[in-house]
C-alpha cells in the first residue's frame, strides 16, 4: 500500500498487514499517521489523491464560514477515528479556488469522499464527528 506522508509528501510503501500499527516516514521519520487533518494545497492535494492508496475525506472550508468553524473539532475527532484507514484532509477554499472550482464546490462546508482518484460521495453542511464517521464509513463498505 502506498502511503503519502502528511508531513513532506514522500510515498512510503506500506505492507498492508502493517498499516494498523502506522510507521514512520522513510524520508522525514514522521508518523505517517498521527490523528490530524492535513490541510492541503492544491500541489500537494495531486499527490495525495493521485499516489496514495487511502481514501481521502475532504472538508472544503473558508476561514469565515461559521458552520465550518464549528465543525473543524469533529473533522479532527473523526480523523482519530478513521486513521489509518482514511485519510482527513482540508482544503481552504479561498486559497484554493482552482481545487474547489475542479469538485464544483458551491456551498461550504462541504465533503467528498475520493478513491483512487474517483469520487465515491458528497455531502454538505456540518455535522457531529459521529455522523461524519458513519457517513465515511458507509460510503467505503465498512
Amino acid at each position: 500500500m502506498h502511503v503519502v506522508c502528511p508531513h513532506c509528501d514522500t510515498i512510503n510503501r506500506v505492507p498492508a498487514e502493517k498499516q494498523e500499527r502506522g510507521g514512520k516516514c522513510g524520508q522525514c521519520g514522521q508518523p505517517l499517521f498521527d490523528g490530524h487533518p492535513v490541510a492541503l494545497t492544491g500541489e500537494r492535494f495531486a499527490i495525495h489523491a493521485e499516489k496514495g492508496d487511502l481514501p481521502l475525506l475532504i472538508d472544503f472550508w473558508a476561514e469565515w464560514c461559521g458552520p465550518c468553524r464549528m465543525m473543524a473539532a469533529a473533522f479532527a475527532q473523526a480523523a482519530g477515528e478513521l486513521e489509518p484507514h482514511v485519510r482527513l484532509v482540508k482544503v481552504n477554499t479561498d486559497e484554493e479556488q482552482r481545487l474547489a472550482g475542479a469538485f464544483g464546490i458551491r456551498s461550504i462546508p462541504t465533503l467528498v469522499l475520493v478513491h483512487k482518484g474517483r469520487e465515491v460521495a458528497r455531502t454538505s453542511g456540518a455535522m457531529p464527528a459521529t455522523a461524519l464517521v458513519a457517513w465515511t464509513r458507509q460510503h467505503l463498505g465498512g
